[in-house]
């Protein structure tokens, strides 16, 4: 059973779907693993060290592809290289389901089981397979870190004999896997951190890191069965809006994850709110990718309005590439060993299994994801 590994494509993207120690894991359980020249460069890991694991070294994208029982790599395939994988091979890599029917169409007709990172289930579990968790705890991190870089002053109080530095301001709007990192981030590096998320649940998570919950009555809200916050009305928008307004021109760094699963990002921090800030001040869009909850934000690039820095970066992880490849790596490594069978060496696709109902988008010629079909 060969698993293949191809270079990302993709421009910026740094990380590699496999990591040596874990190829070394998957060629002690059996498999051939073949990697891509190159492949994990970026992240640190030269072609030699995968050689050392057991790795194969294949200069041939074509071949490497064509020969691949299990595709594993980071980002969602060109359509045109679709035709070059193996019927029957099975694909796994982040797919964005919901914004690429045709490319699921096309998955489909070449008969590709193909699996999509981010529509793992958010259960007990699955944790150890769910990547978009992984790579968010990495991307509050790396938030934190480049708002810290840009602000022109320092986050925590410093006392000194020429007077004491109040600490800075640090509003963090969205308190899922990567807002709390965020929280938790700023809070190591000495800032006064405010939090605030639709869902009220989520509170004693904020205080337990040592931020203040900001409390803004919006009526039902709630989070899905998995976790996420659900879409807010117009109204609910609004109202979250003004009630942010006052915490925003305060902040030193406003860090937004709003973020709703398949749709565009909603639009939270206005025009009026970012000049309302300090001319110094520095915001962070995670969601820039995603149509962005910041007005005037840019994927990668800094935008300056009136002195204020609206930082948006479209791949947070691949800042931090190789300990973002470890944990992309391991989660793949998991998945892989959870549903091998040994005996008809494949994967185990079976579609009553709660994981793969969640995360198998086509097998056997069709669309088989129940929420993907009936879009």
């Amino acid at each position: 059973m060969q698993i293949s590994v191809p270079a990302e494509t993709t421009p910026n993207e740094r990380r590699v779907a496999l990591i040596p120690d874990i190829t070394k894991k998957l060629v002690r359980a059996g498999f051939e693993v073949v990697v891509q020249s190159g492949s994990g460069q970026q992240a640190g890991f030269s072609d030699e060290t995968y050689t050392e694991a057991g790795a194969s070294i294949s200069t041939d994208r074509a071949s490497l592809l064509a020969q691949g029982d299990i595709v594993l790599r980071v980002r969602k395939p060109d359509a045109d290289e679709v035709g070059q994988l193996k019927q029957g091979a099975i694909h796994v890599s982040y797919l964005d389901p919901y914004n690429e029917r045709e490319l699921v169409d096309t998955l489909a007709k070449h008969g590709v089981s193909a699996i999509s990172m981010e529509m793992i289930p958010r259960t007990t579990r699955a944790q150890k397979m769910d990547a978009l968790s992984s790579q968010a705890n990495l991307a509050g991190y790396v938030m934190v870190l480049l708002a810290a870089e840009k602000l022109d002053r320092i986050l925590p109080m410093m006392m000194t004999p020429a007077g004491t530095l109040s600490p800075a301001r640090v509003f963090v709007i969205g308190a899922g896997v990567a807002g709390l990192q965020a929280i938790a981030t700023a809070k190591r590096l000495g800032a006064r951190v405010e939090a605030f998320d639709t869902r009220p649940v989520v509170a004693e998570q904020v205080q337990s890191l040592g931020a203040k919950f900001v409390e803004i009555d919006l009526g039902e809200t709630g989070q899905t069965k998995d976790g996420y916050a659900r879409e807010l009305t117009p109204e609910q928008l609004e109202m979250q809006r003004e009630g942010m307004k006052a915490v925003i021109g305060q902040s030193d760094i406003v860090i937004t994850t709003a973020q709703v699963f398949g749709r565009p990002a909603p639009r939270i921090v206005t025009g009026d709110m970012v000049a309302a800030m300090k001319t110094g001040s520095v915001v962070v869009d995670m969601a820039v990718d995603s149509g962005g909850n910041v007005e005037g934000s840019s994927p990668d690039e800094i935008v300056d309005v009136d002195g204020v820095s609206i930082i948006g970066v479209s791949n947070l992880p691949a800042k931090v590439a190789t300990d973002a490849s470890q944990m992309y790596s391991s989660n793949l490594f998991n998945l892989v060993t959870e549903y091998w069978d040994e005996e008809s060496k494949t994967l185990n696709l079976d579609p009553e299994d709660d994981i793969i109902a969640g995360c198998l988008i086509t097998h056997d010629g069709e669309v088989v994801n129940e929420t993907i079909k009936n879009l």
